[in-house]
């Protein structure tokens, strides 16, 4: 029953995984879309590609998975234990919620966050899993990724700010017709750059969930029999389950992760694009070009500091700072309040639902 349920949440985690992009694939599209560098069918093969090239950075590169480490951290696994309960069954009901959750404000077209989405659902069944008993999350670290749902777009907000400003004092004897074409073609750079971070931010929260129940389960998985599965001789598949810590993670659950969210991200996410876009203020090349890489290095900052933050927060900033340059009524604040309260909203709200379907899955699981 143990591996069965574990190889429930791989599977409930690459679907989250996929809805992630596909919820997503907006942020790294929205700008290069609205200033018409690429179509939206070429902007969402382009940013697919690079979600998959995060991988190899990550990878190789930067030589660790930071933010898969953290969010693996957020849920005391011997606590839960403790209360009799079942890690298993909270990490599924986090990523049901997580999933419905995303659905839902895909269908409604509000650009919420993915990722607080699957913290609030594991904070959520990890307190449901223990009577409310708040030693079962780990409160440092969903404290600081809740100060980051208001840091994470103020440091975009800035970083757009400033870049932009230095960008126009650069570039302020170009000619306007050469100065666009210019700043589109750095768009496809700065595009490309922020769906790498987009990949290695989100896919490695992902990577953490799998982490978290490879390492609950790990003395079923000594116990299993795979003597008997496919090739077993060949791959001997007990070894690929087999883990010590949150940093020791095995190639295919980041392949896999990275694959989800690049083909996710294929599916687009065009109700989204239009909220993202010229919703928030109207984007111009080198505007887009300025929002978009002051998300990526955001999203570089906050990888570097292994901090999980959310891709939508971050671009969402970026664009206020640059609207915020040429005017403060630039930006539409109706729009932007409205998606302030879906953020606030969105931890306690898959809490909540992951405390129902943690129950729901206890009646049968535990």
């Amino acid at each position: 029953m143990e591996l069965t349920i574990l190889f429930v949440i791989i599977g409930l985690a690459i679907l989250f995984d996929f809805l992630n992009g596909f919820h997503d694939a907006a942020n790294s599209i929205a700008t290069v879309v609205t200033t018409k560098v690429l179509t939206p069918i070429q902007a969402v093969i382009w940013a697919a590609f690079f979600n998959f090239v995060a991988f190899f950075i990550a990878k190789y590169i930067i030589g660790e998975f930071g933010v898969a480490d953290t969010i693996a951290k957020i849920i005391k696994e011997d606590v839960v234990v403790a209360f009799g309960s079942n890690p298993s069954i909270v990490v599924m009901a986090a990523l049901s919620a997580a999933i419905t959750w995303n659905i839902l404000t895909w269908k409604l077209g509000i650009p919420s966050s993915s990722s607080h989405t699957l913290i609030g659902g594991l904070a959520g069944g990890a307190l449901a899993a223990t009577g409310y008993n708040f030693s079962a999350i780990n409160g440092s670290i969903i404290l600081t990724i809740i100060i980051f749902i208001l840091v994470a777009p103020i440091i975009g907000l800035i970083a757009g700010n400033v870049i932009y400003i230095i960008t126009l004092n650069l570039c302020r004897k170009a000619k306007p017709h050469k100065a666009d074409k210019w700043f589109k073609r750095l768009q496809l750079v700065s595009s490309a750059m922020l769906s790498v971070g987009h990949g290695l931010n989100d896919s490695q929260k992902v990577m953490g969930v799998i982490t978290f129940a490879l390492l609950a389960n790990q003395e079923a998985i000594s116990k299993a029999n795979m003597d008997g599965w496919f090739m077993n001789d060949v791959f001997n598949w007990k070894s690929w389950f087999i883990t010590s810590s949150s940093t020791d993670i095995h190639d295919w659950v980041p392949i896999m992760c990275f694959s989800a969210i690049a083909i996710g991200t294929l599916g687009g996410g065009m109700k989204i694009l239009k909220t993202m876009g010229n919703k928030i203020t109207k984007i111009t090349p080198i505007e887009g070009f300025t929002a978009q890489t002051a998300s990526a290095i955001t999203l570089f900052f906050t990888e570097h500091i292994k901090m999980p933050v959310s891709t939508t927060h971050v671009i969402t900033g970026s664009i206020i700072g640059v609207g915020m340059v040429k005017r403060i009524s630039a930006v539409r604040w109706g729009v932007t309040i409205s998606l302030l309260w879906a953020w606030i909203l969105t931890i306690p709200v898959s809490a909540l639902i992951a405390t129902g379907f943690y129950y729901f899955f206890n009646l049968f699981f535990n």
